[in-house]
């Protein structure tokens, strides 16, 4: 196994180990104590579980939830007719999945592979079927809470990326994190028709 395929397996165990901690946690709780608890799990409640991730020297982050897995990016097949942001697709255990170029998904040029360049699977969901898709990364970090309470909405404008994209923005350890909305980002029905626009301005 290589150095970036294990570290994309440590950052998801960062995930899992932590998970498992509050559960341990939870269940040797003691009676006297269900009052503290449940005040605690209240100031929790504003807290989400992100996946940070690079793209040139910006910080982007998606939630834990929505990751499937996270892969190094390898042997892809280009498929022809494709506007840039589609790179290919990859056989994943059997499974045909395309794989989205963030940097061109949000109107850049093609990202550049590098040591660090990683996939990560989502599964996203087109009129009540389940879909997974990989979307290119130039790095992934690491997993990082956020209070809601530190989240702005998106600029109103003059940001590098388009506003219905972004869920949020927060600042964390000193560095802006655009928090990503996948159900825009990763839209099925937006991205098949900028394909069928981009196979017939190709075709012509």
């Amino acid at each position: 196994m290589n150095a970036v395929s294990s570290a994309n397996m440590a950052v998801l165990a960062q995930a899992g180990a932590s998970a498992s901690a509050s559960a341990s946690a939870s269940a040797s709780a003691s009676a006297s104590a269900s009052a503290s608890a449940s005040a605690s799990e209240e100031d929790a409640a504003g807290t989400g579980q992100y996946l940070t991730f690079t793209l040139d020297d910006e910080w982007f982050a998606v939630g834990i939830a929505e990751v499937r897995e996270i892969i190094q990016y390898g042997q892809m097949t280009e498929v022809p007719l494709m506007p840039d942001f589609v790179r290919g697709v990859i056989n994943l255990r059997g499974a045909v999945v395309p794989v989205i170029d963030l940097q061109a998904r949000l109107g850049r040029a093609p990202a550049l592979v590098g040591e660090r360049t990683s996939i990560v699977i989502f599964e996203v969901r087109r009129h009540g079927e389940r879909h997974a898709l990989g979307m290119m990364v130039d790095a992934v970090s690491e997993v990082i809470e956020i209070g809601d309470s530190v989240v702005d909405p998106p600029p109103q404008f003059g940001g590098r990326v388009k506003r219905d994209y972004i869920q949020g923005m927060a600042k964390v350890g000193g560095r802006f994190v655009v928090i990503l909305s996948l159900e825009a980002t990763l839209d099925i029905d937006d991205m098949a028709d900028q394909c069928d626009h981009a196979r017939h301005k190709l075709a012509a």
